[in-house]
């Protein structure tokens, strides 16, 4: 039974930081409007991709290091920073596009492997996630905790945040949605550019 609260609290508390309005979900949302849900649903396992790493590093220790280590902290926390801030300021000066949304979809849908790399990056540069683990692997789970306990977590953990952000880009694509979208077009670019860039300004200034 103890087993099983383990399991259960650990992803119980990933479920609520992939649900918090963070980069992760932003960036999910902004793909899905701007693109296509195909886009979001992968930019989703990107997300989970980065998520590996961050239990990887974790998992084997290297977590200790960068908790330790102010310069390897302070490496992952400007390189997320600046990444958010580039997306950010790239959608805020974005033009308004006058193409049906289907038709703009068609000509500048971003690739699967694209996707996958946004998705990614933004996770696995995102210091904030690197604090998430930290803390999981720390207060959750301990080095009495069997092998295959944090395999079975870790698997559970990557696949919830892969559904959460499928059912985000499938809400996001609806048609009601996205008629919505056509027309505040320019005001959600430069609000999720705004969000992104506050994001990554609010990174840069975490202390360890």
């Amino acid at each position: 039974m103890e087993t099983l609260t383990l399991i259960g609290t650990a992803v119980f508390l990933n479920m609520l930081a992939a649900m918090s309005p963070g980069p992760d979900f932003v960036m999910a949302v902004r793909n899905s409007l701007n693109y296509s849900r195909r886009t979001g649903i992968f930019t989703g396992f990107g997300i989970g991709l980065g998520l590996s790493v961050h239990i990887f590093y974790c998992a084997v220790g290297i977590g200790y290091i960068i908790s330790k280590s102010i310069i390897v902290f302070s490496i992952i926390k400007y390189l997320g920073a600046a990444y958010l801030i580039y997306i950010g300021i790239r959608s805020a000066l974005a033009k308004r596009s006058k193409l049906d949304i289907d038709e703009k979809r068609e000509s500048v849908d971003l690739t699967r492997r694209q996707a996958v790399k946004i998705g990614f990056l933004t996770n696995v540069l995102n210091p904030k996630a690197t604090l998430f683990f930290l803390g999981l692997f720390t207060f959750v789970i301990n080095p009495e905790t069997p092998a295959y306990v944090i395999v079975i977590i870790s698997l559970l953990m990557i696949l919830t945040a892969i559904v959460w952000f499928t059912i985000v880009a499938i809400f996001f694509t609806q048609k009601r949605i996205q008629d919505a979208f056509i027309r505040f077009e320019g005001i959600i670019n430069k609000t999720f550019g705004a969000l992104l860039i506050f994001l990554g300004v609010k990174i840069a200034l975490v202390e360890r």
